[in-house]
Parts: structure tokens; C-alpha cells; sequence
């Protein structure tokens, strides 16, 4: 019997594909990973952009999560597009209940296209409830923002820290720097800093782009890796899919990504 590698999705459907559960699913599927996911809400969106969406109940999500855990407890797990206070808070005491490990946040506000993903007084509770309980969380530069009150990259990381988060990525993806793209990993409380830098890739297929790294950080965690290991080689992924996605369109927007490319490790062995 091979030995099942379980990784959990909190987070929002999308039917064109490219963002949410469905890009999760299919960026563990890429790391050989058994991917399950909890639904919190119901989109109407494609790569142009969101027309709409329903927030799934906070009792049938609780439900979810109840069932997940009584049958295949996850070995790691990541949350996206959370959509309210109420579904926020339920999540956040089932997985305190469960004692849940190597929780990532994705702290989704708004999608590629501009468009709200979020309820204004979530964000609140999201901070005060689920941040203290994630080993990383990884906020984007408006997202960072958003959170911190300021664009000064050090002032956010001592802010982010001292919600009671211990690691932090701020994706550097919304921006360029002379031609590269550079994330900021800041790890145990700040006592370490680390720079990720890839360059550029040009192309507007760039949907679910954060879905699709938070989901490989947490299938890498899952399968042993460190949060500095993880999210290299997930810094690693997301720059193929993303450079290979750019070779084709799907969609008359933001295409999504290319979350099949092979994966191997430093030995060159295939993950699959």
C-alpha cells in the first residue's frame, strides 16, 4: 500500500477553471498529492472577470470540515476566497477544534480582474480569528496594504508579525522590479528574510496565480518540506506554470496558468 499524502482547499468554486478550488485541485494533483476541498462560496466568474457569487452557509461548512476530518484528516491545508465574517469564524474554531498543522492563509480580497471577493467586515475577523492560527500567510501587495495600513515592505512584515503570525510571504506579483518579480519571505517572527526573485514573464494569463502558490506551498508542506522549502520550490512552480501558460490563451482575459508541467525535486526524480 502506498502511503496517501492528504491536502485540504478552503475556498471558493470557479467554473471557468482557472482560480480557486479548481486551480487548488489541480496544482495538487501536480505535486502527487490527494487533494480534497471545502466549498465557501459559489462564483460566477471567468477570466474577463466575476459577475457574482453566493456564500455557502456557515453551518454546511462547518459540515464540510466536520466530515473531511472524521474520515481523511488532512496532513495540510490552505484557505482562499473565505467571503464573510460568519464562514471565517466557523472555520477558524472547527480547525482550533481539530487542532489543524501547517494551516496557509491566503488572505483573498479582491480577484486579478479588480473585482471584491470579500464582505468589508471579514477582514476583521479574518485577522483576529484565522491569522493566529496559519503558519504562513501570504498576502499581495494591495492585500498587504490593505492589512498594514502602509507600502513600506519592512513596516508591513513588523505589523503582519505582530498579529501573531510567525511567517509571512508578501508576493511581489502585482509589481516589477527592473524586469523581475520579487517575493519577501519573512520566517520565525521576522528573525529571518529571504528574497525570492524570478523574472518576468509576459503575459496576461495570470488567473488564480495566487491561489495556484498558496495551494503548492501547503501540498509541499504536507509532503515534509519546511516553510522556507516550501516556498521556494512553490516560488519555483508557480514561475513554470506561469511561463509555460504563457505559450497559450484560453479565455478572452486572464488566462489561467499551466498547472501540469512536471515537477521534480533537487534529484531530478518526478514527484508524480
Amino acid at each position: 500500500m502506498r502511503t496517501i499524502v492528504p491536502v485540504l482547499t478552503i475556498a471558493g468554486s470557479d467554473p471557468s477553471g482557472g482560480a480557486g478550488i479548481q486551480a487548488d485541485l489541480k496544482t495538487m494533483v501536480g505535486h502527487g498529492v490527494y487533494g480534497m476541498s471545502v466549498i465557501t462560496a459559489i462564483t460566477a466568474q471567468n477570466t474577463i472577470g466575476v459577475r457574482s457569487f453566493d456564500a455557502v452557509s456557515p453551518t454546511m461548512v462547518t459540515d464540510q470540515l466536520e466530515m473531511v476530518w472524521a474520515d481523511i484528516p488532512p496532513l495540510a491545508l490552505k484557505t482562499g476566497m473565505l467571503a464573510n465574517a460568519n464562514i471565517i469564524s466557523a472555520i477558524s474554531k472547527t480547525l482550533k477544534r481539530f487542532n489543524a498543522t501547517n494551516l496557509v492563509v491566503d488572505p483573498v480580497m479582491v480577484a486579478t480582474s479588480g473585482d471584491q471577493l470579500i464582505a468589508d467586515d471579514a477582514i476583521d475577523t479574518m485577522v483576529t480569528e484565522l491569522f493566529p492560527l496559519a503558519t504562513l500567510i501570504t498576502p499581495n501587495v494591495n492585500e498587504a496594504q490593505r492589512l498594514t495600513g502602509t507600502d513600506d515592505i519592512a513596516a508591513q512584515l513588523k505589523a503582519l508579525h505582530s498579529l501573531g503570525v510567525a511567517n509571512v510571504l508578501l508576493k511581489g506579483g502585482d509589481r516589477t522590479d527592473g524586469g523581475h518579480k520579487k517575493d519577501v519571505l519573512s520566517i520565525d517572527n521576522g528573525i529571518k528574510a529571504i528574497v525570492l526573485d524570478t523574472p518576468a514573464v509576459d503575459t496576461p494569463n495570470t488567473h488564480g496565480t495566487g491561489c495556484t502558490l498558496s495551494a503548492a506551498i501547503a501540498s509541499r508542506l504536507a509532503l515534509g518540506d519546511n516553510v522556507e522549502s516550501a516556498v521556494k520550490g512553490a516560488k519555483n512552480y508557480i514561475y513554470n506554470a506561469i511561463e509555460r501558460g504563457s505559450h497559450f490563451k484560453i479565455g478572452h482575459g486572464h488566462g489561467p496558468v499551466n498547472h501540469y508541467i512536471a515537477i521534480h525535486d533537487e534529484n531530478n526524480q518526478l514527484f508524480l
